[in-house]
């Protein structure tokens, strides 16, 4: 491997390599946390860990799946993902959720749903509210792409409504309802506080109660008096946030916290020395990861350039040093087994370094110095690390800047970006994958300002195309298109290990993300 050439004037040290001297209790004491010895019991305490800190209790502008695990505990959808192995959902405000033809669905609540802070029952306004506001234009929902064609919804009765599509919408199902967009808020209260929010809730209805964050440290939730439904099981769950699965892996050996996901490295050590008292669980990963490179940087104009870089990066390399042979390289943006996964990436997964050289040369450039964004974490540095050594093979310099949470999901708004080593949260249809580079998205959740007409008409068409073979092939082409800009090298879809105390009963998505308005204790 080359010699590191590594920016640290926006973190300091690595977590790396201040976790190679620490011991679990002075990692938590450096990041500010004093964490409490675990409770299993019912009507405990549930101590939990997430990889960022949260950015909006505002469902309108989610960062994702790091707010929704918090959203799905305070707030109700009129459906929920239901835990297990395979994608499913069940009703949670609703009573009834039909879909009479393509465009119309007919819901019914529950009447023994109420809001906090006074503001009273649930009722299909506050839906119609709910909804309608993602996709009005002034409101500049980044959500909005999960609604997709609604029109309006219509109420019928205090607690009945239609919600109408302008068109087909096949991922209404798997994303719309039981995820961000899905989300349930008070209409009074959200126009109580001139119609939006942030990191704090004005009211809400769920089993769990927000009752505070620490900015960087924690969010924790506690049980909702007033809550109608099924009882959660535990009195409080405590949400930290510590990016490096490493440092979460040391506070569950030590006692601290009683679930998390943990790094892909740890994997065999975990299954030939068992922690005591604790049980780890593979998942299947929607999780996807790639090299982007940004459009509207001069540096990055020239496209034999950015398609040198995509032959020069070794993806199995990467796969070996940073993820120990423990996830698989990818071909696109879309998981195995969702409608447009790609059985081959047109630019291939190993390093073709000839064909690599010769664009370098084709492309005029010399004495090429560039930079990679990264999320300060293990498996992302020792990442670029080996993509820095791929692209010095065909004299390219390759600087690393890292960057702690707060700034690194930041970088979307940065026009000075380069190359971003980046990884996006996935749900169970190639809809949500698409809808985050349609041009519309450029400088939001787009960080490689790639605008391609094609591309949008295909992520357009598909929303609602009946005919699956044909939806899958319009997937596989915008994935063509992707690469063909030069904008975009696969990595990986990861994998979910996660760990769990013998006394929690987990329950997780199919991909292992964790759903905690219903996890138990034995």
């Amino acid at each position: 491997m080359t010699k590191q050439n590594i920016s640290w004037s926006r973190v300091g040290l690595p977590r790396r390599a201040f976790l190679k001297g620490a011991t679990a209790l002075g990692a938590m004491a450096a990041t500010g946390l004093a964490l409490p010895r675990p409770a299993f019991a019912a009507g405990g305490t549930l101590k939990t860990r997430t990889y960022a800190d949260i950015r909006s209790m505002d469902p309108a502008f989610s960062q994702g799946v790091v707010d929704e695990e918090i959203h799905a505990a305070i707030y109700n959808k009129l459906i929920q993902y239901k835990p297990g192995r395979e994608w499913g959902w069940q009703l949670d405000a609703a009573t009834m959720v039909e879909q009479v033809d393509d465009t119309h669905i007919n819901f019914a609540l529950r009447d023994d749903i109420g809001f906090t802070n006074g503001f009273g029952a649930m009722t299909a306004e506050d839906v119609k509210f709910s909804f309608e506001r993602i996709i009005d234009d002034a409101l500049e929902s980044t959500n909005k792409p999960d609604w997709g064609p609604l029109d309006h919804v219509e109420v019928t009765g205090e607690r009945t409504g239609t919600i109408v599509l302008k068109n087909a919408f096949q991922p209404l199902w798997s994303i719309t309802l039981p995820y961000i967009a899905g989300n349930i808020v008070s209409k009074a209260a959200f126009e109580s506080v001139g119609g939006k929010i942030d990191t704090q809730p004005v009211a809400t209805s769920g089993p769990y109660l927000h009752a505070g964050w620490e900015p960087k440290q924690k969010t924790t939730l506690k049980r909702n008096p007033d809550w109608k439904g099924e009882a959660p099981v535990y009195d409080e769950i405590q949400i930290y946030h510590i990016d490096d699965e490493k440092a979460a892996e040391i506070a569950f050996e030590a006692g601290e916290i009683d679930f998390t996901r943990v790094s892909l490295d740890s994997v065999e050590r975990l299954k030939s020395s068992p922690i005591d008292g604790a049980t780890l669980d593979e998942y299947p990963s929607l999780y996807y990861v790639w090299v982007g490179m940004n459009l509207d940087n001069p540096k990055m104009a020239n496209l034999k350039l950015r398609q040198a870089i995509q032959y020069a990066i070794d993806v199995p390399s990467i796969m070996a040093g940073a993820y120990f042979g423990a996830a698989e390289p990818s071909t696109g943006i879309i998981a195995p087994g969702l409608p447009g996964h790609r059985e081959a990436s047109l630019t291939g997964t190993a390093a073709d370094l000839e064909k690599a050289q010769a664009l370098m040369a084709e492309s005029g450039e010399t004495n090429v110095s560039l930079t990679i964004s990264v999320l300060n974490k293990s498996a992302n540095v020792t990442a670029a690390q080996i993509i820095q050594a791929n692209l010095a093979a065909i004299g390219i310099t390759l600087d690393i800047s890292l960057h702690e949470g707060a700034t690194f999901w930041e970088l979307g708004n940065d026009e000075n970006v380069e190359l971003v080593l980046n990884r996006y949260s996935m749900t169970p249809d190639p809809y949500y994958a698409t809808s985050w580079f349609i041009t519309e998205q450029a400088g939001i959740w787009n960080w490689e300002r790639f605008k391609n007409e094609e591309f949008d008409e295909l992520h357009l068409a598909a929303q609602s195309e009946g005919d699956q073979a044909k939806r899958a092939a319009m997937y596989a082409r915008a994935q063509d298109l992707m690469e063909e800009s030069g904008a975009y090298k696969f990595i990986t879809h990861e994998s979910t290990p996660v760990i769990y105390r013998n006394g929690v009963v987990p329950a997780l998505r199919p991909d292992g993300l964790p759903l905690y308005r219903y996890f138990g204790a034995v």
